[in-house]
């Protein structure tokens, strides 16, 4: 029997199959084993286990995802500065100044206008 890819999830059906299974075998009287990973002791031991690093995951997932909103913020904030900062260039040099395009705008007097361009008929 070739070994199981544990690099992947278990989806939540089969954990709540495995968890159902768990709570009937509690129910059994008698039950005994030689197996170390099936004896009572064991199983209790790595349902908790289970249950400790699913709650752990969860506590750091809600702080990836606060770090992660307040780096979203943080980069927000910077844009909206910059943009602000291209505008009080462009107001204290004018949209013609060398200042304006060492902070990326474009110089007015480098656009081209727009050329009418020629509409040749198609022959058909």
């Amino acid at each position: 029997m070739p070994s199981p890819d544990t690099n992947r999830r278990l989806t939540p059906a089969v954990l709540n199959q495995d968890v159902d299974a768990f709570n009937g075998y509690r129910t059994i009287v008698g039950y005994s084993t030689k197996r170390f990973n099936a004896t009572p002791e064991a199983l209790q031991q790595a349902y908790q286990t289970m249950l400790a690093q699913q709650q752990a995951e969860t506590e750091k997932l809600a702080l990836y995802r606060a770090a992660s909103d307040a780096a979203r913020l943080a980069e927000w904030e910077f844009h909206n500065a910059v943009l602000a900062m291209k505008e009080v260039v462009k107001g204290q040099f004018g949209s013609d100044s060398n200042e304006a395009q060492s902070v990326g705008l474009k110089k007015k007097s480098d656009r081209k206008r727009p050329t009418r361009q020629k509409v040749t008929p198609i022959a058909s």
